[in-house]
């Protein structure tokens, strides 16, 4: 099949997990024998002059990447208009790619590529699939208090109800779509992420130069990976620090990743007094991350909400001990007792306990890390992936022509009845 997918990151322009799931359900969909077009945009902050438009064939796919317009918009302080301003130059490069190759099916991959999405599936009169990552409502807590919440839930709500078929990656991302944006949970698609097949063999001089950087007295060491914000839970964790350290003397943790919450974390950190016991590193290469990974005597993701968590998987391949909360896909992903243990989002005592559990018992840990491990194959191999998500392409239908009004939007708690 000819595939044409929109997505606002596509390596090397990374913010967060989808980059790297498009990437790879792309790669695997040309494996598989699919054409596919990708297109995506340049790092933001630059423009025509700096960054023109490129169209090239990369391990495979066709990547077709937009320049930013002149106007000056940016992502941080002007996110609509600057999402609407990119969606205009991926429907100008797309009616350019229709006037000589045609989809047999759009993609779009969350909401900020919704109305260049949209326009292009109609312009080529095929079907729409959306995959809906994540929701507004749901990394608030079902909160949409301020306008620029309501303004991206009603993108997704269109996103949803618009779309012919649609794709989650978890069972706990179905049912929130379906209940947030009133569509039938049996027109939803449940997809999980995968992961790469890669080494994630450390070579014995570079973990111990890891573990000597982070733990110099061979006192236990906790790992967390992944972006830097509230939903993620990272302050849960610094939380529960104290008594971790109460139990074993001398624990301390590395905090790789970055965001908006950096400067939060690293003031309650100060405040526990914990500066000397936790390392900010921000981002990590894949070779420095695999190095932590295996030096740390536990993986912790403490996160609020998770529409799926791929540092779990990641953690599993590593075959790290997993403590990970149960928020959303993280559920699905970590079976307590069997593959990791698990704690209720935001219980900074049962994250202590279930730490405590791991450093006090490694051969149990590392016999759940195993078990984690051995999953993978079966359960988050890409290329089984990959053939799901064209089973999809594959039923999917043109729907009738509708007409959406605007959605109500919640005033109170959106996930309550």
């Amino acid at each position: 099949m000819r595939v044409l997918m929109l997505s606002w990151e596509y390596p090397p322009v990374v913010v967060g997990g989808l980059a790297r799931h498009v990437h790879a359900l792309a790669r695997h969909l040309v494996q598989g024998g699919h054409d596919v077009t990708v297109l995506c945009r340049h790092a933001a902050g630059t423009d025509a002059e700096t960054h023109p438009a490129t169209d090239r064939v990369v391990e495979g796919v066709r990547i077709i990447r937009v320049a930013e317009d002149p106007m000056h918009v940016t992502f941080e302080r002007d996110l609509v208009a600057w999402t609407l301003a990119m969606g205009h130059a991926m429907v100008r490069a797309g009616t350019e790619l229709l006037r000589t190759w045609r989809p047999d099916v759009v993609h779009a991959h969350d909401w900020l590529v919704t109305h260049p999405a949209i326009a292009l599936a109609d312009a080529a009169r095929v079907p729409l699939v959306g995959t809906i990552h994540a929701t507004e409502a749901g990394r608030h807590s079902g909160w949409l208090s301020h306008p620029l919440n309501q303004q991206v839930h009603s993108v997704e709500w269109w996103l949803a109800n618009r779309s012919d078929e649609l794709i989650t990656c978890s069972q706990a991302m179905r049912r929130e779509v379906a209940h947030l944006f009133e569509v039938s949970p049996e027109g939803i698609t449940v997809i999980h992420n995968g992961i790469e097949e890669r080494t994630w063999r450390v070579p014995q001089d570079e973990i111990a130069e890891a573990r000597d950087r982070h733990s110099p007295d061979g006192a236990p060491l906790l790992l967390y990976f992944g972006r830097l914000e509230w939903e993620k839970g990272v302050q849960d964790l610094l939380a529960a620090l104290p008594a971790i350290r109460k139990r074993h003397p001398g624990t301390r943790l590395v905090v790789a990743g970055k965001g908006r919450h950096l400067e939060e974390l690293v003031g309650q950190a100060r405040k526990l007094r914990l500066v000397r016991a936790v390392d900010f590193v921000g981002h990590l290469s894949d070779r420095e991350l695999r190095a932590v990974l295996a030096a740390s005597d536990a993986v912790v993701l403490p996160s609020r909400y998770e529409p799926f968590g791929i540092v779990a998987l990641e953690a599993a391949a590593a075959k790290r001990p997993l403590v990970a909360s149960t928020a959303g896909g993280l559920g699905e992903v970590v079976v307590d007792g069997e593959t990791g243990l698990a704690f209720e989002p935001g219980d900074v005592t049962a994250i202590a306990g279930a730490v405590d559990a791991v450093l006090a018992d490694a051969e149990a840990a590392g016999v759940r890390a195993l078990a984690a491990q051995s999953r993978l194959a079966a359960d988050f191999d890409w290329a089984r992936i990959a053939a799901a998500t064209a089973r999809v392409y594959r039923r999917a239908r043109v729907g009738e022509p509708q007409v959406l009004g605007r959605p109500k939007i919640a005033t109170g708690n959106a996930f309550e009845p």
